[in-house]
């Protein structure tokens, strides 16, 4: 009898630890990018107010779809940034691209929405794309494989398509695009064969480049198969290109760009003797442990190792190292080569200033980084957008919103576009979901379009306050207004769901992307899978039971009231007779190992993220309209 009350107490607190860690909150990771970008200048105005209360300024109207588009990078600066976003895994820059051909953009429009609409019947898809009698041009392919990137099949579908139309043959860009597709849901085998159709026999001209082969190289370190991106390099040689320092260098980008850092390190020394040591080599080391895997000391060691080797630093090597421990919140460090630099003899460039007025903002010290922005561009440097997310984020950060506005502000006057991080640094900070959903049409007012990086914070910060409602509002949104839900965004979705304890609904969208064909993350796999199978469990042994319900029932003992009536309760102690359910009783008792199972799936995820709740309060009010 006591044993069951035992058991009842701990299922009780069980249950209570589950709905806690159900209820735990997201964790979102906050970190600096040094890259530079491109910026349009803006040009004032007076037709359009920013909703902060800032200079107006308006930005021209691109006749374009409201999608970002692909064209592959040419990573030549070793320096790079901290870019270890995983939606954008397939190496390229993301951009607006102007068509000014308006017959162009309607035709894309037309193929995109066949290709979703049929998306999962391909048969009919193939017809539909017939029967529109659209003619088809190296523009006009370009721009819808930008658009369905995040469905490799229908892409594909559209691309082998398009390939038989007479008049149109594929050019160089497109095989790019599209084997960067097929890389990104790892189809590296009908990748390689894109690229054996590109080589054109014997008597066609080869369309393949030492750019094709790096696009898969960078597919390959995206997804840590280093060995098969070391034997993509070794391909060089089958298709007769001479390689060189450069094209090594390359490889080691790419490695240290996805995190494989270790590996392209001690590629490097394995290689020292074909491929001698230099200065750039080195930096793109030290990038990767400064900037990629972030950590100081692994910084620190190489930094060692280049002065005991005899490599010079350069300019990039100090923007590296001081961008790490600008990062680390290690200001005495950052000033402390800041004046290293400037005693070699060093030139500072925009990437020195950007970190350490980064270091500055963060350590409080505006009035300093504004004086050293001064300073910068007194010296002919002037600042870009980067120097003033360098300044805004910290400035968010610590909860300083009338700098942060007078930064924005200044930013705007001076011609220079927001970027995305720019307006996430903004929306880190927003409070409440009518200010989210203002900022995001102001945001399209500026020709800022949100990316799937905008939408996955966006989901997680709602899913913390508990909105779910706002959290489909924004998955809808991007499939509205985007490419599309990828394998990040469904990641991000099934988390939140899963560890707010809608546990249903995660599976059915893993389901779902697993339809897609978008591999789930091994945490992804192994969470939804711990949970399907308990779940399996419960249901048996609920079965179970009902099927042996007769038998328990009659095992019963029924115990008559009239016994407690005919004791003398002078002579014996008073008890307590508790009636147990039997059935009940072994529900529970069937139940614990599924609950065990739920929360050691719960607790050894609790690193993915999480969803308590936040209260949507703000210390100053906003107004964004």
């Amino acid at each position: 009898m006591q044993g069951n009350r035992v058991i009842r107490s701990n299922l009780s607190r069980i249950t209570s630890l589950a709905r806690f860690l159900f209820s735990a909150a997201y964790t979102k990771p906050s970190e600096f990018s040094t890259s530079v970008i491109k910026t349009n200048v803006f040009t004032p105005t007076n037709n359009f107010t920013f909703p902060f209360h800032f200079s107006s300024c308006s930005t021209s109207n691109l006749e374009t779809l409201n999608a970002p588009k692909i064209s592959i990078l040419d990573e030549k600066d070793c320096s790079g940034s901290d870019n270890d976003d995983e939606e954008d895994i397939v190496a390229t820059d993301v951009k607006q691209l102007k068509i000014s051909d308006e017959g162009v953009l309607k035709d894309a429009k037309t193929l995109v929405d066949i290709l979703r609409e049929f998306s999962h019947k391909r048969s009919e898809m193939r017809n539909k794309i017939e029967e529109c009698g659209i003619k088809v041009s190296s523009e006009l392919v370009s721009e819808v494989l930008s658009w369905v990137r995040n469905d490799w099949e229908a892409a594909f579908t559209f691309f082998l398509w398009a390939g038989k139309q007479s008049g149109y043959a594929h050019s160089t860009r497109e095989y790019h695009t599209m084997i960067a597709i097929l890389g990104k849901v790892r189809k590296f085998d009908t990748a390689w064969a894109l690229i054996d159709e590109m080589r054109g026999g014997e008597t066609g001209p080869s369309l393949v480049t030492k750019q094709t082969l790096l696009i898969l190289i960078r597919r390959y370190c995206a997804v840590h198969d280093v060995g098969r991106a070391i034997n993509a390099f070794y391909a060089y040689k089958r298709f007769k290109f001479a390689v060189g320092i450069e094209d090594f260098q390359g490889l080691l980008s790419a490695l240290c760009r996805y995190k494989n850092v270790q590996d392209a390190e001690h590629l490097m020394f394995c290689n020292k003797d074909v491929f001698p040591f230099n200065t750039k080599s080195f930096n793109i080391i030290l990038n990767g442990w400064c900037n990629i895997i972030g950590s100081s000391r692994e910084a620190e060691r190489v930094w060692m190792e280049m002065s005991q080797r005899g490599i010079c630093y350069d300019v990039v090597s100090f923007s590296c190292i001081i961008s790490c421990y600008s990062k680390a919140r290690n200001l005495h460090k950052v000033l402390r080569l800041f004046d290293q630099m400037k005693r070699m003899g060093i030139e500072c460039d925009r990437k020195v200033y950007n970190a350490v007025i980064h270091a500055l903002a963060k350590g409080r010290l505006v009035k300093d980084a504004i004086s050293l922005m001064k300073s910068m561009e007194e010296k002919g440097v002037a600042p870009n957008v980067v120097t003033y997310n360098s300044l805004i984020k910290p400035l968010c950060k610590a909860r300083k919103l009338d700098e942060a506005r007078q930064a924005f502000d200044e930013m705007l006057q001076r011609g220079i576009s927001p970027t995305i991080r720019t307006y996430h640094a903004f929306l880190d900070i927003i409070r409440t979901g009518e200010e989210v959903f203002g900022l995001l049409e102001s945001m399209r007012k500026m020709g800022c379009q949100p990316t799937n990086d905008t939408y996955i914070m966006l989901i997680k910060k709602f899913s913390r306050w508990r909105q779910f409602d706002n959290v489909f509002k924004v998955w809808n949104e991007i499939s509205e207004n985007g490419n599309g839900p990828d394998r990040s965004s469904y990641t991000a979705l099934i988390h939140a769901l899963f560890l707010n304890g809608k546990l249903e609904e995660a599976h059915q969208y893993y389901m779902e992307m697993k339809e897609k064909q978008l591999l789930p993350e091994p945490k992804t796999d192994e969470l939804l899978q711990d949970w399907s199978y308990n779940k399996q469990f419960v249901e048996r042994q609920r079965a179970s039971l009902k099927a042996h319900q007769p038998q328990s029932g009659q095992n019963t003992t029924v115990i008559s009231k009239k016994s407690d009536q005919d004791r003398e309760f002078l002579q014996q102690p008073e008890t307590r007779r508790v009636y147990l359910n039997v059935e009940g009783c072994l529900v529970c008792l069937r139940f614990i190992p599924f609950m065990v199972a739920v929360l050691t799936v719960a607790t050894k995820h609790m690193g993915l993220g999480t969803g308590g709740k936040e209260c949507p309060c703000s210390d100053e009010p906003w107004s964004w309209q």
